[in-house]
């Protein structure tokens, strides 16, 4: 795939903006385990407000990624389940994570090696970041 064949706006980067999306990753990856109430879920991703995971949750419904089963009984009950489309790109999404959990390290490693090129010497006594002393 050559990106700068894409249109920014193009469908394919949209749902790709979706599903790596913050909220979207960790909604995805929760709810391969098993369909989740809108509570529950957000208990098992921790630290989303409920407008942000249901706005979320509707971006990802729209991409047929995730289904919305409203139950008619009262009090009203909404569970949400991967559609197959969406558990494949939840399994991808996973592996990814996995691959960073692992690859952590190796991170860390190559963020202190560019820090420390890019770090500036101290100025010299006297010598204020604008000019020469004073």
């Amino acid at each position: 795939m050559d990106m700068a064949d894409i249109d920014p706006l193009c469908p394919e980067r949209l749902v790709m903006e979706h599903v790596t999306s913050r909220w979207g990753t960790l909604a995805l990856i929760a709810l391969l385990e098993r369909p989740y109430r809108f509570s529950e879920l957000r208990r098992e991703i921790g630290s989303v407000s409920e407008k942000m995971l249901a706005q979320t949750l509707r971006t990802l419904e729209r991409d047929g990624l995730v289904h919305r089963d409203a139950k008619p009984v009262i009090p009203p009950r909404v569970d949400y389940s991967l559609t197959a489309l969406g558990r494949e790109a939840a399994e991808q999404v996973r592996d990814l994570a996995l691959w960073t959990q692992r690859r952590m390290a190796a991170v860390e490693r190559a963020r202190e090696a560019y820090d420390a090129t890019q770090a500036r010497p101290a100025a010299a006594p006297g010598v204020t970041a604008g000019g020469p002393p004073s």
